[in-house]
């Protein structure tokens, strides 16, 4: 297998590492050749850490909670 990897730092000051490799699936059934496919992957690291500001995602997943938790209370 052939791998590639690149390192940069991306506009938002994060690192960005891009890795080009290979997919391979073998499909349900017997005497199927693999399907390989080329795909490349990112990571991102940021050096900040969390200071308490949530995204829009765990700020919906915090209002669902306590909304989903009234509303358990409320039918009793």
């Amino acid at each position: 297998m052939n791998t590639k990897g690149s390192e940069r730092i991306n506009e938002e000051g994060a690192t960005e590492i891009r890795v080009d490799t290979v997919d391979i699936q073998s499909p349900p059934g017997e005497n199927k050749e693999p399907r390989m496919e080329t795909v490349g992957v990112v990571h991102l690291t940021r050096d900040k850490h969390n200071t308490g500001d949530k995204g829009p995602a765990a700020e919906a997943t915090e209002k669902a909670f306590q909304s989903s938790g009234h509303a358990h209370r409320s039918n009793k």
